[in-house]
C-alpha cells in the first residue's frame, strides 16, 4: 500500500487513556500501568490500529504512543536500531517486514496464552511474532470490458501474452510484493520469474492498490491485481472508485488466493516487556477482534472464532492456498523483481 506522505519517523500520536485499569493478561492491574507508555512501531492503516489501541488503552490505563510508516521501512529502522530500538511493539499489514525483524532475531517469545488465540495458519511455524488481521488477494475486473468467465483460472496465467498490457498491479508497494513472496513459496523461482516477466512486459504499472482499482473502474484497463478490502472500502465510502469495478476470488487454493496476514512482535529489547505483551494479546483477544471486524478498515479477523465484517465473504470459503506467513523470503522477491525491472 502507498502512502506517500508518511517517512521512516511518521507521525507521532499519543492515544489518551481511559477507563480502569482492568486486566488483559500479564500484570495488566498493576498500579505502574497507568504510568507506562509504549511505542508502537505501526505500519498498519493508522485508523485501524487507532481503533484497536483505544480499546486496549481503556481497558489498562496504558497509554501507546505510534510512529507509523511503511513495512520494509520501519522494519529496516527497526533492524539498523538493534537493541537499542525504542520500539516496545511492532505491527505490520503484511509478513514479510515482520519477519525481517524475527530473522534478525530482535523479538522476544510471545506468551503461549496470545499465541494460542491463534489458528497455526495465521502465525509463523516459529512463533516468534503473531497474525491479527488479513487480507485476501483478488482480481479487480470491469464489467464493461471482461466477462468473469472470460477470467483466467489462475493468476499465474496473467503472465501470458493475450495478457499483456491489461493487468494492473502495483509493484513498487509491500502488499504486491507480499503475494510475489507467496507465488515464490508455492511455486518455486522459476515459475515466480515467468510470472513477473510477463507482467513486467504488459507495463501496467501503478502507484498503490487504490491506483489500480480506479484504473480498472475507468476501463484504462479490464483487470488488476489488489487485496479485497479497497474495494469495500471504497463502496462503503461512495463507490466513486469502484462503481464498474467487481471482484473476482480465484479459490481453488490458486496463488491468486493467497491470504496475507498481519503481524505484530514484542522487541526482545522492549523497556516495557509486560506491558508490550498485553498489547500483542490484546489485538488477537475477542474484544480486540472485535474492534477490528466493527472498524471501517474491513480487513479479516483471524483469532479463533473470531467474526469478520458481516459484508465480507467467510474467511474460511476463500479456499486459500497453505502458506506458512513466516516463510515469504522478502529479499528473494525483491532481487526477483529487480532482476525483471519490476524495482
Amino acid at each position: 500500500m502507498t502512502r506517500a506522505g508518511r517517512t521512516i519517523a511518521g507521525i507521532v500520536t499519543v492515544i489518551g487513556v481511559a477507563g480502569a485499569l482492568t486486566g488483559c493478561g500479564g500484570d495488566a492491574g498493576s498500579s505502574d500501568s497507568g504510568s507506562t507508555t509504549l511505542t508502537l512501531y505501526n505500519a498498519q492503516h493508522e485508523d485501524l490500529m487507532k481503533a484497536m489501541v483505544d480499546g486496549f488503552t481503556e481497558k489498562t490505563g496504558i497509554k501507546v504512543e505510534f510512529r507509523s510508516g511503511e513495512d520494509p521501512e520501519l522494519a529496516n529502522q527497526i533492524v539498523q536500531e538493534g537493541k537499542a530500538s525504542p520500539a516496545d511493539v511492532f505491527v505490520t499489514e503484511n509478513s514479510p517486514s515482520v519477519q525481517v525483524v524475527a530473522d534478525a532475531g530482535l523479538f522476544a517469545p510471545l506468551d503461549k496464552d496470545t499465541l494460542a488465540q491463534v489458528p497455526q495458519q495465521y502465525r509463523p511455524s516459529s512463533d516468534s511474532w503473531v497474525g491479527f488481521a488479513a487480507r485476501s488477494t483478488v482480481l479487480a475486473y470491469n464489467p464493461d470490458l471482461i466477462a468473469e468467465n472470460e477470467l483466467p483460472a489462475s493468476m499465474l496465467d496473467l503472465a501470458k501474452p493475450q495478457w499483456q498490457g491489461k493487468v494492473g498491479f502495483s509493484p513498487g508497494g509491500a502488499d504486491f510484493q507480499a503475494i510475489v513472496g507467496a507465488v515464490l513459496e508455492l511455486r518455486g523461482e522459476k515459475a515466480t520469474r515467468t510470472w513477473l516477466q510477463g507482467l513486467a512486459d504488459g507495463n501496467a504499472v501503478y502507484q498503490g492498490n487504490s491506483a489500480v482499482m480506479q484504473a480498472v473502474n475507468e476501463g484504462k484497463i479490464p483487470v488488476g491485481i489488489i487485496y479485497h478490502y479497497y474495494w469495500y472500502k471504497d463502496q462503503a465510502e461512495s463507490g466513486k472508485n469502484s462503481d464498474h469495478v467487481k471482484l473476482h476470488y480465484f479459490g481453488k487454493q490458486d496463488p491468486g488466493a493467497f491470504v496475507s496476514v498481519s503481524g505484530a512482535g514484542v522487541l526482545a529489547s522492549s523497556k516495557h516487556p509486560d506491558q508490550a505483551q498485553q498489547l500483542v494479546t490484546y489485538l488477537t483477544s475477542a474484544d480486540g477482534q472485535r474492534r477490528l471486524a466493527e472498524s471501517t478498515a474491513l480487513e479479516y479477523a483471524v483469532a479463533d472464532g473470531a467474526a469478520s465484517a458481516d459484508v465480507l465473504p467467510p474467511l474460511d470459503t476463500l479456499e486459500a492456498p497453505t502458506v506458512d506467513p513466516g516463510a515469504l523470503n522478502g529479499p528473494k522477491v525483491t532481487q526477483l523483481m529487480q532482476d525483471v525491472g519490476l524495482l
